[in-house]
């Protein structure tokens, strides 16, 4: 067995089990800390449900820092320190988020310490680019394509964090993936496996029916460790950034299609919707395990695509994109059909 592997193995198996035990002892009736997301009109769950799972998640991915720091791979520490300053404080203003409420304008404040943090770590990307083509970015647009970037995959996480299992198999999927992806660099490759062993952990007791949800904590922090380490695997040059927006598109374009086309029909934004397509697919009757079965199917094809992709040519990589938004555009018109369908036959 390689030797990475056989070191990598034990400090995933280590960080899955401390989020499982820590999203066990905190599904608990009795666990210490007990806060409550309570169904409303938007929800699609229908009992209290403990949104304290990031909680867990986060310890987990504590044991398997520390464990890291224990290992003879090289660490780059000025990356890791500066992804970790950015996460501390948008783990806390989640948490009081989660806690009692915090407004908007303080919340996009420390998103955007977080993507401060991460230009700081050097990790704006200096190219921009697509399968075949590629442009060198002028400093100042990459500054604000990178804070975009960072703030809106945050908030995209935490939009689509509304059914079981979804939010956390994305990022076991996708952190695996993104691992696969940057192999190369095995310090790399170890902090995406301790993001996923954690999920992993968590997601036990969060697939359908859901015991446990990650709450803001957890969505927001996953959100800015997927831009993280995106930007981070682009910078050091392991993948190109489009790669990981592929491994991430099951996310990005339905919270990205939905806000648009919120914004098209003058709603406000700001306020909680059940208008995701995963959410429609939940009110049509599917579920929540059959939904998040199929988008499951959808972010391994995504994520084997990413990996299969960056070892092609430029064309096969361009013919790749243009068959993926033809599958997304297919995908985003079999929902409203569904919806019309089903319209049709309850007035029938």
């Amino acid at each position: 067995m390689d030797t990475r592997i056989q070191m990598i193995l034990p400090i995933a198996a280590s960080t899955f089990a401390g989020a499982f035990y820590f999203s066990a002892r905190l599904v608990s009736a009795a666990a210490p800390l007990r806060l409550l997301d309570r169904p409303n009109t938007r929800s699609l769950h229908q009992q209290p449900i403990p949104r304290t799972g990031g909680l867990a998640l986060l310890a987990g991915m504590a044991i398997g820092m520390l464990l890291m720091t224990l290992t003879t791979i090289a660490l780059p520490v000025w990356t890791i320190g500066f992804i970790l300053a950015g996460l501390t404080p948008l783990i806390w203003v989640s948490f009081l988020d989660d806690y009692r409420g915090v407004a908007a304008r303080w919340r996009i404040l420390i998103h955007s310490l977080g993507a401060v943090s991460l230009l700081a770590a050097g990790l704006a990307p200096d190219r921009f680019e697509l399968p075949g083509l590629s442009a060198p970015l002028p400093l100042e647009v990459s500054i604000v394509l990178t804070w975009l970037f960072v703030v809106w995959m945050i908030n995209l996480y935490n939009f689509m964090d509304g059914m079981d299992g979804f939010a956390g198999g994305m990022a076991v999927v996708g952190f695996l993936a993104l691992a696969a992806l940057g192999w190369a660099d095995a310090g790399f490759a170890l902090f995406c496996v301790i993001v996923a062993a954690a999920s992993a952990g968590f997601l036990t007791h969060n697939f359908p029916p859901a015991r446990i949800f990650l709450g803001d904590t957890g969505s927001t922090a996953l959100g800015f460790l997927a831009a993280a380490c995106s930007l981070w695997g682009d910078r050091a040059g392991l993948f190109p950034l489009w790669a990981a927006l592929l491994v991430f598109s099951p996310f990005i374009v339905d919270a990205t299609v939905t806000l648009a086309r919120r914004l098209l029909r003058g709603e406000k934004v700001w306020e909680a919707h059940r208008s995701h397509c995963y959410q429609r697919l939940v009110l049509l009757g599917w579920g929540h395990r059959r939904t998040v079965l199929v988008e499951y199917a959808l972010m391994l094809a995504c994520a084997g695509s990413a990996i299969w992709a960056v070892r092609q040519s430029s064309g096969g990589q361009l013919a790749l994109a243009i068959l993926w938004l033809s599958i997304y555009s297919i995908l985003i018109w079999g929902v409203g059909w569904l919806e019309r369908r089903q319209a049709t036959l309850s007035t029938a």
